[in-house]
């Protein structure tokens, strides 16, 4: 995952526990979960919007503004 291990993991949660309390623990991972959830989200519906654009393509040549006036 990101080279935590089993030890680690019960060290960072013992030192939750100790900061916020029993009380508050469930409240405080309610709340990151709902971060994580509105991040993917949100990280989803932007790929998928990028996904339906067409590609624009390079290789045409930039017509310039005069030049469309004239036509």
């Amino acid at each position: 995952m990101f080279g935590i291990g089993a030890t680690e993991l019960v060290i960072i949660l013992v030192l939750a526990l100790i900061i916020f309390g029993p009380g508050k623990l469930p409240e405080v991972g309610k709340a990151i979960g709902k971060g994580i959830r509105e991040f993917k989200k949100a990280t989803n519906s932007a790929v998928d919007d990028d996904e339906d654009k067409p590609a624009v393509k390079a290789d045409r040549p930039a017509v310039a503004k005069d030049d469309a006036a004239s036509s």
